[in-house]
Order: structure tokens, then sequence, then C-alpha cells
């Protein structure tokens, strides 16, 4: 692969003149199996470069281990982008945003009640440079001095809209360099945040989605000479959970786009193809108001989430072929999709029976944090004694984020974070009747100060106003569901949380969607494999099933049902269902 240069009437590739034509594409919300698909039909919209970040939280998800494989075999991405002739920006953050949980920092971070999260806090840079340590030997080898694809290299992410430190910036980026990182570093931000978030002698970048000229300008009047680059060319945009489907029009998008490159800018598309949210890796937003981002990353982007052409890629496409080299090629039609209608989850285990084999219980005078149990997604089950029969008003003084309460195995009420619920009022029907409080992590906060999203209980839980406790804290991750003992279903509704499983036969795998009509809220997993949340507040009402994740004959379906039901079905659709669009 060639060498990027920076001169000051811009970027040179081995000496020519060169425009970044890219795009995004994050590796870990795509299926290893279908990244060569969306690779190349990065290639056939016409562009020359993808961009992804890189998630610290997955890759070293505690701190004495990391890991490349599976998803996060990202040498193996690196080598089919070259393969597919693209080049790449790499983005390693340590902090990436991207709407991922907690922005990528890793929860074990905070198990340290004193961190300072992107900060030049010692605790923090051990941290860092441990995790630089780690991963950048997997990704010299890629960079384009030594023959690789990856063209530069980001440092940090959108730092302005967090901080003005400068001696943080330097220290990433002479981390970079130390480590053998060779190619050249940038910096990206918002047009008021620029100052802020760029060091002297590092490339500084533009993120906007609108009024190109002024984004570009501003850009200018801080970067007198060089390339003019919009690094993130927000194309679309995320959803949250209780709200709607957000579009925007391709022709708008378009003329935004044009704008740009007649402008002679090089741009990034944010997002090319954005993927999936698998698991519990949605991030949130807390300005003020504590809103979680949806399972679908579907962005309304170029290429949907099962990876099919947009309006949208059609019309870039356009545009590109008048700046660049487009392949005289038509462009890709769907994939094949698959339907089955009638899935029964006639199996079930409810979560109350299945506890030991989900978590170990944690003893302690208070309940105790995510962190501090040493786990980053999923669910914890405290559980009190309650001292007296009659009245009882129960006070929460910290939520995070979703607390469903249960007496003696009923439910009696649900407290949020989001609607800054605290206090709840039931009846124990005894004294010495038990309390179970089931919090899930709905997701770490991934922009902002309120980083530091520490997940679980906090402060002194009270009764009628008195201190609560002793505590058990049951850690719930639901990495593996193997332990689970299912028996057939009733007719009897079940109380409280429950799994439910089904299969059926399929003669080939496609991709599909996941449809759970009459479902409250829970996740879901084919095979094994976790598809995300479900909710029927939505707007999201499918979960998107990659063809890879299912295999021909016999597949299982499991759905942890939080709530209830009212019924015992699912069924797998060609089409999705993203919610009600934006008026």
């Amino acid at each position: 692969m060639a060498v990027l240069d920076i001169t000051d009437d811009g970027f040179r590739l081995d000496g020519q003149p060169f425009r970044i034509l890219s795009g995004g594409l994050h590796y870990f919300r795509v299926h290893p199996e279908q990244w060569a698909d969306r690779l190349h039909k990065a290639r056939l919209m016409g562009l020359n470069t993808v961009e992804t970040y890189v998630p610290w939280n997955l890759h070293q998800p505690r701190p004495d281990s990391f890991t490349t494989d599976g998803f996060l075999d990202l040498p193996r991405f690196l080598e089919l982008a070259a393969t597919e002739g693209l080049h790449v920006l790499l983005r390693p953050g340590p902090y990436i945003c991207a709407e991922w949980e907690g922005g990528g920092l890793p929860s074990w971070l905070l198990a340290d009640p004193e961190m300072r999260l992107r900060s030049t806090q010692p605790a923090y840079l051990e941290a860092v440079d441990g995790f630089l340590d780690r991963l950048l030997p997997a990704v010299l080898p890629y960079l384009a001095t030594r023959g690789g694809p990856v063209l530069a290299v980001q440092v940090e992410n959108e730092y302005g809209a967090y901080g003005s430190d400068t001696a943080y910036l330097e220290h990433l980026a002479q981390a970079l360099k130390q480590r053998g990182v060779d190619v050249p570093l940038f910096t990206a931000d918002q047009p008021g945040d620029l100052a802020d978030g760029g060091l002297d002698g590092v490339l500084r970048t533009v993120n906007f989605g609108g009024r190109a000229a002024q984004g570009l300008a501003a850009l200018r009047e801080l970067q007198p000479q060089g390339p003019l680059m919009c690094a993130e060319f927000w194309n679309g945009w995320f959803d949250r959970w209780g709200g709607v489907h957000t579009v925007r029009p391709a022709a708008d998008a378009a003329a935004v786009l044009e704008e740009m490159l007649a402008a002679g800018a090089s741009v990034s598309f944010y997002m090319f193809h954005g993927g999936t949210n698998f698991g519990f890796t949605n991030g949130a937003n807390d300005k003020g108001l504590y809103r979680a981002t949806v399972t679908s990353y579907d962005y309304d982007a170029p290429l949907d989430e099962a990876g099919d052409p947009t309006p949208k890629y059609a019309a870039f496409r356009e545009v590109l072929a008048r700046y660049g080299e487009v392949p005289d090629a038509p462009v890709p039609p769907p994939g094949p999709k698959l339907a089955v209608p009638g899935i029964a989850l006639d199996l079930t285990a409810p979560l109350w029976d299945a506890l030991d084999a989900l978590g170990e219980l944690v003893s302690g005078e208070r309940p105790l944090g995510m962190e501090e149990l040493g786990q980053a997604f999923g669910f914890v089950l405290y559980s009190a004694t309650l001292p007296e029969a009659g009245p009882a008003l129960l006070h929460l003084p910290v939520v995070r984020d979703r607390a469903q309460v249960f007496v003696d195995g009923q439910p009696v009420g649900v407290l949020e974070r989001e609607n800054d619920d605290h206090a709840l009022a039931f009846t124990s029907p005894r004294a010495g009747a038990e309390l179970r409080i089931l919090v899930e992590n709905q997701g770490r906060v991934n922009y902002g100060q309120a980083v530091h999203d520490r997940k679980g209980l906090f402060g002194p839980v009270t009764v009628n106003g008195r201190p609560l406790g002793p505590w058990s804290s049951r850690p719930l991750p639901l990495d593996s569901l193997s332990g689970l003992a299912f028996v057939p279903s009733t007719a009897a509704a079940v109380v409280g949380p429950a799994f439910h499983r089904g299969e059926f036969e399929i003669e080939a795998p496609a991709d599909s969607h996941l449809h759970l009509p009459g479902w409250t809220k829970g996740n879901a997993w084919v095979n094994g494999f976790n598809l995300g949340r479900y909710w029927s507040r939505g707007p999201q009402r499918s979960l998107y099933v990659p063809a890879p994740v299912l295999r021909p004959g016999r597949n299982e379906l499991t759905v942890l049902e939080l709530h209830a039901s009212t019924t015992r079905s699912a069924e797998l659709r060609q089409t999705a269902d993203l919610g009600p669009l934006e008026d």
C-alpha cells in the first residue's frame, strides 16, 4: 500500500495528490463473516478508504486479559480491507464515543472511586498505556509505512467537547509514536471545539452533518494550511428507546456531500454501514436526562443494518463519481432474506430458579456496584430482608439504570433512571419477606462528563426511612446460558422474569429479522448469540439476525422476558421494523 503525506496544499499519496473518500465501518458491530461483503460494497460505492474505531472495553474486558479473536480480530479486518484495495483510518481512542457502551472505556476503570477518565491522572494514563502496549503490536504490521492499509491514526476522539488539557493529548500522541506509529496522526472535533481538541503538529479535522461551508471555514481558521477534511460527515443519526426512528433524506445529505467535495475537502461518512449493538453494547446519553441507545445502529446509512444499499448509496455514488473513481459495476442488489413464522417457545426457565447457574452471590452491608463486582454488562440482583409487615416505602437514592422490585418473588413496581424515579410504595406481606431488586445496566453513558457512569444501586437504601441491610449482590452478566434448566411451558403465566426457548428448522441460512409482538422487554439469543435488547417502548420493533449465526437444520431461539408476554411464540421476517419515523 502507499504512504500518506500531509502537505500545505493537501494530502499526497506516494507523491501524488490524493483525496480521502472514506466511510465508517466498525468491525465490532458486524459479524466477521460479513466483513468482506461490507468492504466490497464500500469500494463499489466509490470509497477508497474505510475508518473504524477500536473498542478498548471489548479488547481488554479485564485488566489482565486482552483479545483479538472473533468479532475483535482487527488484524483480519485490516487484511480484508487491503485485499479489497481500501485504505484505513484507524481510531483507537482510547475514548471513541460511537454511541457505544461507555464510549469504549472499560468498566473496570470505574472500580477505582478516584478514577478521572480522559485526563492526565497517573492511574488512568497507566491503564491507557497498558492498552496501547497490547493493541499496537497487532496493528503495526498494517501501517502504510510497512506496506499495510492504515494511512493515519486518530488521537483520542472529539476531546474538545470534553476538556482542554493539551498535556493529555500530547501524552497520547507521544504514546502512539513511542510504540512505533509512524503514519500521520489526526484529531477530530466539532467546529466549536476545534481549538480545545487539537494539538500543534497534528492534523485537525472537523465533524458535522450540515452547513459544510461554515464547518470547513472554522477548520481553516485554526489550520490555515494543509488538507481540509470532514472526519465525520453525519449522513444519518442513531435512535434512543422511547423516541422515533430518525432518517435523513438522501438528496439533502448528497447536497452537503457535493458542497464539501466541491470545496476540495476529503470526507469520511459517519456511517457508511452502522451495523448492530449486539448483546449489551449500546451506549447512552445523559445531558440532564438519561437516554439509552437502541440495539440497531442502522444509522440511516448508505448500507442498512443488513448490509443492503439504501437510496443514499446510489445518491452518494452519483456524487462521488464526479470527484473520484467509481467502479463500473451496478449497485449491489439486496441479499436474500429468511422468513420463519410461528416459532413456538415451549420451554421455560424462570430466572428465580436459575440464579445459582448464572452468578455467584456476594454478601455485604450495602449493595455493591457492578464495577465492584468485576462486572461490565447485564444485571445485578440485590436481595435483603424486610423487617416488618405492612405498608412500606422503599427509597433508592441512585438507580443505574432500571430497577424491577419484587417482594417474595412477586413484582411490586419499577424504578427508572430515565424518569428520575427513586421511591416505591408497597405492602410487605410479613416480617422477614424477601426484597429483590433486579437492576439492569441499560448502557453506560458514552458522551460528556457523565461517562463516569457506575452501574447498580448506590447510597443508603431505606424502607420507611430506616436503612436496610445486610444485602446480597448477585452479578448476572448472562454471558453464557449453558447452565439453564428448561422445562415444558404450562398454560399458567410465569410470575417474574423468565427465559423461554424454542427450536425452528431452516434449509439454508440467510439474514433475517426477529419480531416479538406481544413481548415486553428483554434480550434474545439465536444459537447462543446475543442479538441484543428488545423493548415494546420502541421505536425499534425487530432485531437483526445475521445469516452466519444460523445453521442449516435445527436452530435454537432463547428469549429473556423481564416482565410478561401475551404469547409464547416469535417469528423471523424478511423485513426490519425500526419504528415510526421522525416528523
